[in-house]
């Protein structure tokens, strides 16, 4: 199945499963609501097995990745690409304590967001599946092994992981992406029994319109950098980019739109040989539409639930997010599940918070990926400018990694 069928049919069925969830809530008798209730405890369990060994296969060979190509100028994209990563987490983050109190206010609050499961329902049995190590271990081990991997002359170690890496692929598109929906129903379902939903649907429709502002005050603030840097006029290379946005809106798919990022790039007059270089890479490593909806998100779902927020933890979870991009799988949604382990550990979310991120991130995953492939575009004119008279230090573009 195609990076766009497979968006299109997941989408599809997310917005079913949450509207079907919110129905049979409503009549489900006990021991029906209990056989997905069962579901959703195996399910929460082999996600939290499976996030530090995620984050393993796929971080490491990604920095790995990192340390080759282009030397300096791919470190130089990088850093460009992870500053506006965490700009735009940064900026969200600000946006939301400034707007939340009003914003949602008069939305009440659920407390927390309790499950049957733990209450007046339970599933009919429990599997326990206790993760390998915690998410930061894995972290710091994938950054251990990712920094000597560059720093080795042999590639055996790298080819292993990039062969764990389509292992992890293939376990993240035919069995946690498929499942999803159903781990989704169930959640809804169990949040519609609990007198919740209402409250739910009233504040997150809020915070889409919220996001879909903060897109395009992204963009343009990605591109007015890009116009003073390239000292040409913002929103000419802004409208260039937009058959990108567009396409990435039909596939939710960084990798699926390089084609068009790259036509749109040279439109604006980036050399081929610096497109080439940048835009495969910033399809891997920015992601800053998706960074600012996950910030919004988990920031609403705190708000509403009581939970407390410490603004220098916040802080430091925007900063680890921005890092955790990079491992983002390339599948539709594939930001939000790497984002799962952090969102945990970090900001103490459990199994319910996250199957409402998951589900609310899904549901408005292309607008997002939009965001990161027309910023791809800032990106690339910036690298262009300072790259004006040094292009000969460039190799080939099919040298860069590609990803979603």
């Amino acid at each position: 199945m195609s990076l766009r069928s497979l968006s299109k049919n997941l989408l599809l069925r997310v917005l079913v499963a949450i509207v079907l969830g919110i129905v049979c809530g409503m009549f489900f008798p006990e021991g029906v609501a209990r056989v997905f209730l069962t579901f959703n405890g195996i399910f929460s369990q082999f996600l939290g097995f499976l996030i530090p060994v995620l984050i393993v296969a796929l971080v490491t060979p990604a920095i790995a990745d990192l340390g080759r190509g282009a030397g300096k100028w791919l470190a130089v994209t990088a850093g460009i690409a992870y500053g506006s990563t965490v700009f735009a987490g940064l900026l969200a983050f600000l946006v939301a304590k400034a707007s939340y109190p009003w914003l949602l206010g008069d939305r009440g609050s659920v407390g927390s967001l309790e499950n049957p499961e733990d209450h007046a329902l339970s599933g009919f049995f429990e599997i326990t599946m206790p993760p390998v190590f915690d998410v930061m271990t894995a972290l710091v081990l994938s950054f251990c092994l990712g920094v000597g991997i560059t720093m080795i002359k042999g590639n055996s170690l790298h080819k292993g992981f990039d062969e764990l890496r389509i292992i992890i692929m293939m376990i993240v598109e035919k069995v946690i992406i498929p499942l999803l929906p159903i781990y989704i129903f169930g959640m809804f379902m169990s949040i519609t029994m609990n007198g919740q939903i209402t409250t739910i649907i009233s504040t997150f429709f809020r915070i889409v319109i919220l996001a879909f502002i903060m897109t395009v005050v992204i963009l343009i603030i990605q591109y007015l950098v890009a116009g003073i840097v390239a000292k040409r006029n913002p929103f000419v290379l802004l409208k260039n980019m937009l058959p990108a946005y567009a396409t990435a809106l039909g596939t939710s798919s960084s990798a699926a739109t390089i084609p068009v990022t790259l036509k749109c790039a040279a439109r604006n007059g980036v050399d081929d040989r610096v497109a080439g270089f940048t835009i495969p890479l910033c399809a891997t490593i920015h992601l800053s539409g998706s960074t600012m909806k996950i910030v919004l998100f988990s920031l609403a779902i705190m708000t509403i639930t009581g939970m407390p927020i410490n603004s220098w933890q916040y802080v430091g979870f925007i900063f680890l997010l921005g890092i955790t991009m990079v491992a983002a799988p390339g599948v539709p949604g594939g930001a939000i599940m790497a984002a799962v382990g952090i969102l945990q550990s970090v900001l103490g979310f459990d199994e319910t918070a996250v199957g409402l991120m998951i589900a609310t991130y899904i549901a408005i995953d292309s607008f997002g990926t939009a965001c990161n492939v027309t910023g791809d575009g800032a990106i690339a004119t910036i690298m262009d400018r300072i790259l004006k008279n040094r292009r000969h230090d460039l190799k080939a573009p099919e040298d860069s990694p590609v990803s979603a």
